[in-house]
């Protein structure tokens, strides 16, 4: 991608090999874990990777070194200061999009159009075929030739992997530190004692709309969700599953109905977010009884499908590591949402700028879909 002010559409990416290239993990064992086997140091350190049986599979195949050299004992006693490094051998990656639209860019940032299934940072199975490579990639392919040590750009933000839209990577340091706060601070803002003392502390330096297609009719107009957002154990999710939850985190999302279909029994809706937590517009929508249109995972109520904290599957994949789950995800897709506007403070010359991601016809009211009114558009004023 080149340096200057783009507001053309522009369509980049590069087919996904067969493989990825595997990953390295290394630790230095601390002086506390000496003595320690190398089972007990992997079983118990990454747990959360691989049961007792996969860890025990992955030393016997071979993948652990310890100080450069290759140990299938699993019973070698570790010295502190030893470096080890464990290999998971390279696999293929779920079928997901490449192309990557360019929606917005200069010199500090860039706006992308993510497509619905591709994942932004690397986690879980998918440690390639991510938003992030491809940026990694295009800029090496742009410079291959001149040998440039030019940085790729980086997202700022996140979007769920079923969540298609607006992306904003930062490309400089600069641009990346005041962007990436533009984000958190509408979170902190929530957060604040009262949603007066929020809006009098300044002014807002980002507003993002999405759309979505909910099941059932909202009869509201307009809904206000201030539902706290907290985390629980859930199988196949290591870090835990987000909920809607009282002791969680404050979030804050603002509903409003564009459009009821009573034969589909389904409402499209615009959403505003003023925080910024994992799934939000996902969680609160379920919450309130109108689940988005398709979603696996969080239907209507207080629950997840499935839900159930205290099971867990100790059978393991050919790799060594748990299977993947038979229940729901939050990397699942096939629900219906959009982040379809953005309008922001640019990191470097504040002027305000509004980006719009086109929508798919599915999203759009009956009026945008006779008039087109759903195509892409780059704004910016003083």
């Amino acid at each position: 991608m080149s340096n200057h002010l783009r507001t053309q559409s522009l369509v980049f990416g590069i087919p996904w090999p067969e493989l990825n290239e595997g990953l390295f993990y290394s630790d230095v064992v601390p002086h506390s874990d000496s003595e320690l086997t190398l089972i007990d140091f992997y079983s118990r350190k990454y747990k959360n990777s691989a049961p007792l049986q996969g860890w025990l599979q992955r030393i016997q195949n071979g993948q652990i070194s310890v100080d450069g050299r290759v140990v299938k004992d699993p019973n070698t006693i570790l010295s502190g200061d030893s470096v080890l490094v464990y290999h998971r051998l390279p696999w293929k990656e779920p079928d997901v999009p490449h192309l990557l639209e360019v929606l917005y860019e200069d010199d500090d940032m860039v706006a992308l159009n993510k497509p619905s299934g591709l994942q932004v940072l690397p986690g879980g199975l998918f440690q390639q075929r991510t938003v992030l490579t491809q940026l990694c990639w295009s800029v090496k392919k742009q410079n291959s030739t001149l040998n440039s040590q030019e940085t790729h750009p980086v997202p700022v933000h996140r979007l769920g992997r079923g969540t298609s839209g607006i992306l904003v990577c930062a490309k400089t340091k600069v641009a990346k530190t005041r962007l990436a706060a533009y984000f958190a601070d509408g979170t902190s803002r929530v957060g604040a004692t009262s949603n007066r003392k929020a809006e009098r502390s300044g002014t807002r330096k980002i507003s993002k709309i999405y759309r979505a297609l909910v099941t059932g009719i909202l009869v509201d107009d307009k809904v206000i969700i201030n539902q706290p957002i907290g985390i629980v154990r859930y199988p196949g999710v290591a870090k835990g599953l987000y909920v809607a939850s009282p002791s969680g985190k404050p979030a804050l999302s603002k509903v409003e109905v564009l459009e009821r279909d009573e034969k589909q029994n389904c409402t499209l809706v615009q959403v505003e977010i003023e925080s910024g937590r994992p799934h939000q517009i996902r969680i609160h929508l379920s919450f309130i009884g109108h689940p988005l249109l398709g979603d696996p995972l969080y239907i209507a109520g207080d629950q997840p499908r499935c839900f159930d904290p205290e099971l867990v599957d100790e059978s393991f994949a050919q790799d060594g590591g748990y299977q993947r789950p038979t229940n729901p995800v939050p990397g699942d897709c096939g629900y219906y949402l959009h982040a379809h506007q953005l309008v922001l403070s640019h990191p470097t010359t504040n002027e305000m700028i509004s980006i719009t991601a086109p929508l798919s016809s599915i999203l759009q009211t009956s009026d945008e879909a006779n008039g087109s009114l759903g195509s892409m558009s780059v704004n910016s004023a003083n």
